[in-house]
């Protein structure tokens, strides 16, 4: 194991702690994409009405936490809350200063779960892609 030295202590100072899959994280709300049950992009959380999809999965997934960009109004994402409060999912609003993040709601495990199709593909998921 390497030995940490005056510089790895400065950088880690300076810089902060390396962190892993950093770019990722920024995508996904914080977490990574190995630990995501569904998610759904800024469009799909602001139709009018909720997924069946994301119900879905808050019912069969256990020790989930819900993730919510905290860049998209709160009028879209309340449903969502009364979703995961139904379900006694914990939820976190996500604010990032990149208001370019395509992501809007991400329900995650604590530990990888390596689901292939993570997200809900409609219309509105593939003019996001497109963009």
């Amino acid at each position: 194991m390497k030995k940490n030295t005056v510089d790895d202590y400065l950088n880690n100072g300076i810089y902060g702690t390396p962190e892993i899959k950093g770019a990722e994280r920024k995508v996904f709300l914080g977490t990574i994409r190995e630990r995501i049950e569904i998610a759904l992009t800024n469009g799909q959380v602001m139709k009018s009405t909720t997924y069946k999809e994301i119900e879905s999965a808050m019912k069969q997934a256990k020790n989930t936490k819900l993730l919510l960009n905290g860049n998209i109004a709160y009028s879209y994402l309340s449903k969502y809350i009364k979703l995961a409060n139904q379900h006694n999912i914990p939820f976190s609003l996500v604010q990032d200063s990149d208001s370019k993040n395509p992501m809007g709601l991400v329900l995650t495990h604590d530990v990888a779960i390596n689901k292939e199709n993570i997200f809900v593909e409609d219309d509105t998921f593939k003019q996001a892609k497109q963009s």
